[in-house]
């Protein structure tokens, strides 16, 4: 039996897989010790915990276990590599490339930062979301020290040229940082055959907790140094200090242990079903998949429904399916998606978007429920409305002011 409301808001957070929770509560009731706790039975327990969970999160990005620091999640882990990086090669130069569709992890962290002093270049996109290869490598100075451009967007799941762009950083000696935080667990993602010196993901996106991530750090060639933004202890080899969340990071290892061997299942599943979802909400009149014609993420899809208030939309269906009309951090905001208008998207068409997630628990029949009760929103929403009126009698809307 169908139970509502149908979640298809997975880019903002998965439910925590059973199998993730099972290999956590050990570590809340019986393996209790403090991972730095090294006198006694208890934190070798949970010292070992954290370091077979490491060896699972090197696993899926083909890292060595060693350069994984696990975090609070991807947002402390991107302030930790932007900052941290910022802080350490200050001397050869400020200037940080990225680009304006980034996360507003990246994108505030790196605000933050010209306030100090630095440098930063904003990257365009294209009408598909995608950054210019020659744009990039132009913008590149003696004083660059870091590029930061996202894996795959958290709006649209367009997927930007990762390997082009980290050729060009090794060109040119720049270190690459990649926020991975919703590509890892969904594509194939190895750190080493894409030439990424840093990499941001977050347990909560790949089915695991809230509250718990990593950061990739490149060991050799090169080898990437970053100045601690949490002083006071010492952990993590003195990157990151701080009791580490045990039960946490042993259910991050686990969804990544999942990940490896099911991502591809998994899509073989998932994008049949996004592409029926995006087929029918298509032969919609006047509506719009943003992102269609670039590589996406297989989970996810972005469509825009014109001469419909994104709000309404939303209102008239929220009880029923759970989506957004943007990125979760900014979703208590009613200005349209940064995102979207970087790609020339109108404002009123921005407003009118709806991002689907689909994920490992979505079902065909959820699918079916979301096509019906949206077909039947934008239809009913079109049928007050008379700006549709209006386009429908001919009237060039965009004469009109």
């Amino acid at each position: 039996m169908l139970q509502l409301p149908v979640y298809l808001d997975n880019n903002a957070t998965t439910p925590c897989d059973p199998r993730v929770v099972t290999a956590m509560l050990p570590y809340f009731t019986e393996i209790y010790g403090n991972a730095a706790s090294r006198s006694h039975p208890f934190g070798w327990a949970a010292e070992e915990a954290v370091d077979y969970a490491r060896e699972q999160v090197a696993q899926l990005i083909g890292a060595d276990p060693k350069e994984i620091v696990f975090t609070s999640g991807a947002t402390e882990a991107v302030n930790l590599a932007i900052k941290g990086v910022y802080e350490m090669y200050a001397s050869k130069g400020r200037h940080i490339i990225t680009a304006v569709t980034e996360h507003k992890a990246v994108l505030d962290t790196c605000k933050h930062l010209e306030k100090l002093g630095a440098s930063i270049t904003w990257l365009p996109v294209n009408q598909e979301g995608l950054i210019n290869l020659s744009t990039l490598e132009a913008a590149i100075t003696p004083q660059t020290i870091l590029i930061s451009i996202m894996y795959a967007n958290n709006e649209t799941g367009v997927i930007q040229p990762i390997k082009a762009i980290s050729d060009i950083a090794r060109k040119h000696e720049v270190l690459f940082m990649t926020d991975a935080t919703q590509a890892v667990g969904k594509i194939p993602v190895n750190v080493n055959t894409d030439g990424i010196d840093l990499l941001t993901l977050s347990a909560h996106k790949i089915y695991g907790p809230k509250g718990v991530g990593a950061l990739y750090v490149r060991r050799r060639a090169p080898r990437v140094k970053l100045v601690a933004q949490i002083d006071g202890g010492g952990h993590e080899r003195g990157m990151r200090s701080g009791t580490l969340n045990v039960p946490g990071i042993v259910g991050l290892g686990k969804s990544c242990e999942l990940c490896a061997a099911e991502t591809a299942t998994d899509t073989q599943r998932i994008l049949p079903m996004r592409n029926r979802l995006e087929k029918a909400l298509l032969a919609l009149e006047q509506s719009y998949l943003n992102g269609g014609d670039a590589p996406r993420l297989p989970h996810t899809c972005n469509v825009s429904f014109k001469y419909v208030e994104g709000e309404a939309l939303i209102m008239s269906f929220n009880k029923m399916v759970a989506l957004s009309t943007g990125s979760a951090c900014t979703s208590a905001s009613l200005a349209p998606s940064y995102v979207l208008k970087a790609m020339g998207i109108s404002d009123d068409q921005a407003h009118a978007s709806l991002r689907f997630g689909l994920g490992r628990f979505t079902t065909n029949e959820q699918i079916d429920y979301a096509i019906h009760i949206i077909t039947e929103a934008v239809n009913n929403l079109r049928s007050t409305s008379p700006i549709w009126e209006m386009y429908k009698d001919g009237v060039d809307l965009d004469t009109i002011a």
